[in-house]
């Protein structure tokens, strides 16, 4: 159908004979010919509703502003006493202002937060390191690869994303306690079960870096195939150094659910001294039997810092792995 405006006329007459004219002449002034309302109908194009750019600007910052108040509020009872954190109607400005919080933290005989800080990093190294890397090889054999059964194994693949934690956290701990009974290894009480684990590779890992590689030219890897290159030597030589965006995207949410992890430490581990961040500050918040909501405020806010500053160093990189992912072309 004809997207400009269309006269239908009803009385059989050709187009401008209401005007004397002939067919394929129009009105002296380039519109479309109309005649009486009874004799034509006149079908207009639809005007789509589009938002300024300055509205567009304004919407985005109020609902950036709604995300921020959270953030805000823990930040403003971080340098509140433990009375003005309590009192009621809520007072957002702090006053007095106590910055001693922070140093509250460190000094309080129940928070030992660099041990936590210290067992956090280390987890997250591992973890980080062995799922980029693991999910990277096998999304290379699912993007480069062609084999017989490989549109069926990745779909079974991303149907384990559908399953949570939760469902298989038995399971695993009775797979773990098995192992430890039968291996000789201990496996639970340590950090084995949290961090061995992503040595194995992450079903949406996979798929995102499967999806970059997709995007990758195949000439390249034919050409290093052609002068003696095999798929390891491809992989590590061509395809790695050519994902570094997507690559930093896996491994900077990887570092975040580690990091943010208290389910599955609190499953595996057994004593204070190897709490993580997440579950050390769940362990400050119910000793003696209350809750310090200022340093814990001030705890929180120390927790989550390395997270924003960790996102804003790599930023430019994340965001181009993210708007890049699954562009072939």
């Amino acid at each position: 159908m004809n997207e400009t405006s269309e006269i239908i006329p009803r009385s059989g007459r050709p187009e401008g004979a209401l005007f004397g004219q002939t067919k394929g002449q129009s009105a002296p002034s380039g519109r479309p010919l109309r005649g009486d309302a009874g004799d034509t109908i006149v079908k207009s194009r639809r005007r789509k509703f589009t938002l300024t750019p300055w509205a567009t600007h304004a919407v985005l910052i109020v609902i950036s502003a709604l995300a921020l108040i959270p953030f805000l509020w823990m930040l403003s009872t971080s340098l509140k006493t433990l009375d003005v954190a309590m009192q009621f109607p809520p007072q957002f400005i702090p006053h007095p202002f106590v910055p001693s919080n922070y140093a509250d933290v460190f000094r309080n005989p129940n928070a030992h937060f660099l041990l936590w800080t210290r067992n956090t990093v280390m987890l997250a190294a591992l973890a980080v390191t062995g799922t980029t890397l693991s999910s990277a090889l096998v999304a290379y054999g699912f993007a480069k690869i062609k084999f017989r059964g490989a549109g069926l194994v990745f779909a079974i693949m991303l149907g384990t994303m559908m399953i949570p934690f939760p469902v298989t956290m038995v399971s695993l701990f009775s797979l773990f306690r098995w192992l430890g009974d039968h291996t000789g290894t201990q496996w639970l009480g340590t950090y084995k079960p949290l961090w061995v684990p992503a040595w194995f590779g992450s079903a949406f890992n996979i798929f995102l870096l499967r999806q970059f590689f997709l995007t990758l030219p195949t000439d390249l890897s034919e050409a290093a195939r052609i002068d003696g290159c095999g798929d390891l030597g491809i992989f590590f030589r061509i395809i790695l150094p050519l994902s570094r965006p997507a690559l930093t995207v896996v491994a900077l949410f990887s570092f975040m659910g580690v990091w943010n992890d208290f389910l599955g430490p609190l499953v595996y581990i057994q004593r204070p001294q190897q709490f993580t961040l997440a579950l050390g500050l769940q362990n400050f918040q119910t000793q003696l039997g209350g809750t310090p909501w200022h340093q814990l405020m001030a705890a929180s806010v120390m927790v989550i810092l390395p997270v924003i500053v960790l996102y804003f160093l790599a930023q430019k990189t994340f965001i181009e792995g993210i708007s890049t992912t699954g562009m072939k072309g």
